[in-house]
């Protein structure tokens, strides 16, 4: 049984590979599809996935270039990521794919050769290893998601989620803070079913009066603000844990924008 680490390498790779299968056999005109992010195309969303796997790695084998970046990231909080995404996007879809396989590839490597107990610099707290890797499937996952949708494509979701939901569950205090608001004081007990409809993913204590229930594909689209709360099955008890949902938010940086309820698009 492969420890921790290595599990949420190998689930990191896979994907990247999925998506990568989806976009590889994209059409040049398939590439500038517009996305459900505004003034995003589907060449924007791989952009900004080869754009942050890019600052990863040097985060991992470069920790003074990547506080340089840091520092420009600081410069411009509200565009670094847009310029990001569209600096890549102006490249031919064949350089930028190429260019998102060999960054994925090299930071694959640079996380499984790195030592144990490392410690890596982000754009938040530093990360572990496993951390970094979760992150970065996390990010994958979502603009998939983005990608996936644009096409006009059903994904079928996977025991991947896991991780997903496990950082929308540890990120619940960071989605209050970057509001400048209070957390809860007391811990919410989280129920997800899994993507097989059998096994049943728990975090918090189960005796927690506070309660967040429901399918994990919905917490994940949620917690990634990829879909309207009201377009989800996900279920609160508790006015915390009802005002958690309409601000959840499992990625670093600024309150996230959200996306509308369908009936309003």
């Amino acid at each position: 049984m492969p420890d921790p680490t290595t599990a949420v390498l190998d689930d990191l790779r896979d994907e990247g590979d999925e998506l990568d299968r989806l976009v590889g056999e994209l059409d040049p005109g398939e590439w500038g599809r517009g996305t459900a992010a505004k003034g995003w195309t589907v060449a924007h969303q791989i952009a900004h996935l080869a754009w942050t796997d890019r600052a990863a790695l040097l985060a991992v084998t470069d920790p003074d270039a990547f506080a340089a970046e840091v520092e420009k990231a600081a410069a411009a909080p509200d565009t670094f990521v847009d310029e990001g995404a569209e600096e890549g996007a102006r490249l031919a879809p064949g350089e930028l794919l190429r260019r998102w396989r060999d960054g994925r590839a090299r930071l694959d490597h640079a996380l499984r050769h790195a030592p144990p107990a490392a410690r890596f610099p982000w754009y938040g707290p530093s990360m572990s290893t496993a951390s970094m890797a979760t992150g970065r499937l996390m990010e994958t996952w979502a603009h998939g998601q983005d990608v996936w949708d644009a096409l006009g494509r059903t994904r079928e979701p996977t025991a991947r989620l896991r991780h997903v939901a496990r950082i929308g569950v540890r990120a619940r205090d960071f989605a209050f803070a970057v509001r400048g608001l209070a957390a809860p004081t007391e811990e919410f007990r989280v129920e997800l079913v899994a993507p097989d409809g059998q096994e049943m993913w728990t975090y918090g204590p189960e005796s927690a009066p506070q309660r967040v229930t429901g399918p994990a594909l919905d917490f994940c689209l949620l917690v990634t603000q990829r879909v309207h709360r009201t377009d989800t099955a996900i279920q609160a008890v508790g006015p915390d844990a009802e005002r958690w949902l309409g601000i959840a938010q499992a990625f670093a940086g600024p309150p996230g924008l959200g996306r509308v309820p369908k009936g309003a698009r």
